[in-house]
C-alpha cells in the first residue's frame, strides 16, 4: 500500500513500511492509499488530489484537524493514536502547574539575567502553594484521570466535570461553573468538538478567584483566547498554556508576561512516547494493507 508522508515520524517503527512517499500536500498525488500528515487540515481540498485515498493515519489522539465526515463520504477511515501518549501529556500538563504556580520560569530568568543581586530575601518569586489546594480537571478522559493521579500525589484535593458525569474514587464532580469557582488550578483535558469550542468561555474565566491558575495541553480553541490574554494581562490569573488557537502563532501579548508560561504544544514530546505513537501509526497502516481491522479506528 503506497503511503504519503508529509514527513518521517521517529521511532523504529517506521521502517517497517516498505512503500512510503515523503511530500506535501498541496499537488496531486494519485496512487497515494494512504496518509500520515501531523498537524496538517484533512479537508475535501486535500481529498480532492488523493482520489485512491483509503486511510488517514492521524499522528495523535486528538483529531478535530481532520474532516471525518469528509473522509467517511469517500469510503476513508480514520484513525488515531490514544492510549501511548496519557502519562508524558500528564506531566507537561503538572510541569505547567508546577512550575506557573511556583514561578519557575521567572526564578530561572532572573538567575541567568544575573539579576540576584545579594543573595537570598524573603519577598521576591513568592509563589502559590500546590499541596493542599484544589485541582478542577476539566475533561476527565485517559488524560485528565492520569493528572488527577499525579494531584493526588500532591495531596490536592480533586474535582472534575465532564458532560456524563462517572463514580471516580477520590474525585468530587461539580458542574463546569462551579469547577471554575472552587479550583485553584483548572487544567483542560476535552476534546475540541464543535460543541466545546469556547467551553472556556469569559464568562467562565471571570468565574476564577483571583491568583488562580488556567493549564492548558488540550487544544487552545476550547478556550476564548481574546478573554484569556485580558485577564493575563490584568494579572488576575496566571497560566501555563501548551496549545493556542492559531497554532503556531502565539498573541503577542503573552510573550512580555511574566504570569504565563508557554510552551509549543509539546504534550506528548519525549523520546519514548513519540515512538508508540509511531507504533501505532504503522499498526493500522499494516492492518489496513492487509485487509484486517483497525487498530484504533476513530469513533
Amino acid at each position: 500500500m503506497r503511503v504519503l508522508a508529509t514527513q518521517r515520524l521517529p521511532g523504529p517503527a517506521w521502517d517497517e513500511l516498505t512503500d512510503v512517499v515523503i511530500g506535501a500536500l498541496d499537488i496531486p498525488h494519485d496512487d497515494a492509499e494512504a496518509l500520515v500528515a501531523p498537524g496538517e487540515r484533512i479537508d475535501d481540498a486535500v481529498l480532492d488530489l488523493l482520489p485512491a485515498l483509503r486511510l488517514v493515519a492521524n499522528y495523535g489522539v486528538g483529531y478535530d484537524q481532520v474532516d471525518v465526515k469528509a473522509c467517511r463520504a469517500r469510503g476513508v477511515e480514520v484513525t488515531n493514536t490514544p492510549g501511548v501518549l496519557d502519562a508524558a501529556t500528564a506531566d507537561l500538563a503538572f510541569a505547567l502547574l508546577l512550575a506557573t504556580r511556583r514561578r519557575l520560569v521567572e526564578g530561572d530568568r532572573h538567575v541567568r539575567g544575573g539579576d540576584w543581586g545579594t543573595g537570598w530575601s524573603q519577598t521576591p518569586f513568592l509563589g502559590r502553594e500546590v499541596t493542599g489546594s484544589t485541582l478542577g480537571i476539566v475533561g476527565l478522559g485517559r488524560i485528565g484521570g492520569a493528572m488527577g493521579r499525579r494531584a493526588r500525589g500532591f495531596e490536592m484535593r480533586v474535582v472534575y466535570h465532564q458532560r456524563t458525569p462517572g463514580d471516580e474514587p477520590g474525585l468530587e464532580y461539580r458542574t463546569l461553573d462551579e469547577l471554575m469557582q472552587e479550583s485553584d488550578v483548572v487544567s483542560i483535558h476535552a476534546p475540541l468538538t464543535p460543541e466545546t469550542t469556547g467551553l472556556i468561555s469569559r464568562e467562565r474565566l471571570a468565574l476564577l478567584r483571583d491568583g488562580a491558575t488556567l493549564v492548558n495541553t488540550a487544544r487552545g480553541g476550547l478556550v476564548d483566547e481574546e478573554a484569556l490574554v485580558e485577564e493575563l494581562v490584568s494579572g488576575r490569573i496566571s497560566a501555563g498554556l501548551d496549545v493556542f488557537v492559531h497554532e503556531p502563532a502565539v498573541p503577542a501579548a503573552l510573550f512580555g508576561l511574566a504570569n504565563v508560561v508557554l510552551t509549543p504544544h509539546i504534550g506528548s514530546a519525549t523520546v519514548e512516547t513519540r515512538a508508540a505513537m509511531t507504533r501505532v501509526v504503522v499498526d493500522n497502516l499494516l492492518a489496513a494493507e492487509r485487509g484486517e481491522p483497525l487498530v484504533t479506528p476513530v469513533p
